[in-house]
């Protein structure tokens, strides 16, 4: 009889594809179960991938925290269930990770800070090409578990692994062309800027693009010599799970990137609180951004990066072309089924284009826009009664007109299923204040550009707008008025990985993107040196 999960663990490990499951008998002997049959990272196909969720004999997979290099068993204390947001069934079980384990994985970090912040950037770019050559390699892999975790289709998913590559490609070369400013004193004093790794962050990414969004905060922390914490959301944890085998497969130094899993509370707050964590990068909701600040009021030291939630709008003025506007309009509300936070699903039209507008719109819509091929399922059952909850009010309030779409049944079988749906509500609607994160789009018509500027600028919220027009002037007087980090004009999701990303107001504080984020993660010092 074995007695202890450790010496278990350690003489299993020539097996490392195998599931263990650990429990401790009613006569206090330790027993482990071996679960032989196929895991995620061998099924790379849809087709296999739900045929064997599918199973009778299914077992839900049971994610490992990452910590100093090592997949650690969970103690059987507390799970979290994930479910296939296109069946609403269980597929995996997610640890619940407690302050004791975040402790060991900050500790792990601040183990390999020294090394790690020390590796010659030439060496930490050669790791970020290995990862990003590792999850090309696997792309379909990371693309199936992408779609079941998240509900989103197949095809979506795809292009958020190749700009989760083009993160870790972008900052492996960034980092060999840095530059810094040198200047002399009247007196000949050479003054110049030196950086340096801050330390250990929390990096904790949302579900609604969970590899994209997480790699873009670990691909710039390893560059830039920082050690980290990661926890990606607690609803889509499954290719956060697959990038700590790319992790291991690359050879990455223990320590210098730890993967936990959990909710908010208890995993997330003892990892933002750690008081040996110097950063925290977070994106998430303005909610969850306030309370994180109000736990660190005390910690002037620990530097805050957050991106929060937003209700994005799109301006489209009478001289547009018709048909690039309804689908680029279309498209900016509901790719991935209006769950990406660029989404803009306050849409607002020149009245004397309302009617064809509205018309073409939700014609275009019901083409192109259908559940179960060019829509998925959003990702979860309470996501899935929050978005109901917004069309219950809609259809209350008599104000409200459905141009498409209808409310969802109240107790969904076979997934978490919402038609996209086109409305005109009141000023007042809470469905044109209130962020919902779904397939729900507004419509509202406006006659001069300083009406529309007001409407699109009273939201709380200011991450991205859409600016659709041909006149060139109006392109610039009315853009550079938004009150939104980013703004496209007659275009949608284009991204230069050097530009600025971030938002105003309530969607949060501090940038991404090239020399901006590198503010997050080095620390600058001016050295002032006198001639001899």
């Amino acid at each position: 009889m074995l007695s202890s999960p450790r010496r278990i663990c350690s003489q299993l490990l020539t097996f490392p594809f195998t599931l263990l499951y650990i429990t401790r008998t009613n006569y206090g002997h330790w027993k482990v179960t071996i679960d032989m049959s196929p895991q995620a990272w061998e099924l790379d196909t849809l087709e296999d991938a739900e045929g064997h969720l599918q199973r009778l004999d299914f077992q839900p997979f049971r994610l490992q925290n990452l910590v100093n290099g090592e997949l650690l068993p969970h103690p059987h204390i507390s799970w979290i269930d994930s479910e296939n947001p296109k069946t609403g069934l269980r597929f995996a079980c997610i640890p619940n990770s407690t302050p004791e384990q975040i402790d060991k994985a900050v500790k792990a970090a601040e183990a390999a800070f020294p090394s790690w912040s020390a590796t010659p950037p030439s060496q930490r770019s050669q790791y970020l090409e290995r990862i990003a050559s590792r999850i090309e390699e696997q792309r379909e892999l990371f693309a199936v578990w992408e779609s079941i975790d998240q509900g989103k289709t197949l095809a979506r998913a795809r292009v958020e692994i190749d700009r989760a590559v083009s993160s870790f490609r972008y900052f492996a070369t960034y980092i060999l062309h840095q530059q810094t400013l040198a200047r002399f004193t009247d007196t000949n004093v050479l003054t110049y800027e030196h950086r340096s790794p801050k330390g250990i962050f929390a990096l904790i990414a949302p579900w609604d693009m969970p590899l994209c969004q997480l790699t873009w905060k670990i691909a710039p922390c390893l560059a830039f010599g920082c050690t980290a914490v990661a926890k990606p959301s607690e609803v889509t944890s499954m290719t956060a799970y697959l990038l700590s085998l790319v992790f291991q497969a690359v050879g990455l130094p223990p320590g210098v990137i730890n993967l936990v899993y959990g909710a908010g509370n208890p995993t997330g707050s003892a990892l933002i609180s750690h008081p040996l964590v110097n950063g925290i990068f977070f994106t998430g909701s303005t909610t969850t951004g306030r309370q994180i600040r109000r736990d660190t009021v005390d910690d002037i030291g620990k530097h805050l990066s957050l991106q929060l939630s937003s209700k994005n709008s799109t301006l489209i003025f009478d001289d547009v072309d018709m048909h690039n506007a309804v689908a680029t309009a279309a498209a900016a509300a509901l790719e991935n089924q209006g769950e990406i936070c660029l989404c803009a699903s306050r849409i607002y039209v020149q009245r004397r284009i309302w009617s064809e507008f509205v018309s073409r719109f939700v014609a275009h819509v019901r083409e192109h826009y259908v559940l179960g091929n060019t829509v998925g399922a959003v990702v979860s059952i309470a996501h899935y009664n929050k978005i109901r909850s917004y069309l219950v009010l809609a259809a209350e309030d008599p104000v409200s007109v459905f141009h498409l779409g209808s409310i969802p049944p109240e107790n969904p079988e076979g997934g978490f299923w919402v038609e996209p749906a086109v409305l005109t509500v009141s000023e007042e609607s809470p469905l044109l204040t209130e962020e919902i994160f779904g397939p729900v789009v507004t419509l509202t018509p406006f006659d001069t550009e300083e009406e529309v500027i007001r409407k699109a600028n009273w939201s709380q919220y200011g991450l991205a707008s859409i600016l659709l027009t041909r006149d060139g002037g109006r392109m610039r007087r009315v853009g550079e008025r938004l009150e939104a980090g980013l703004v496209w004009v007659n275009s949608w999701l284009e991204q230069e990985l050097g530009t600025p990303y971030g938002g105003m107001k309530d969607s949060g504080i501090g940038r991404e993107g090239g020399e901006h984020i590198r503010e997050v993660f080095t620390s600058v010092r001016t050295l002032h040196i006198p001639q001899v």
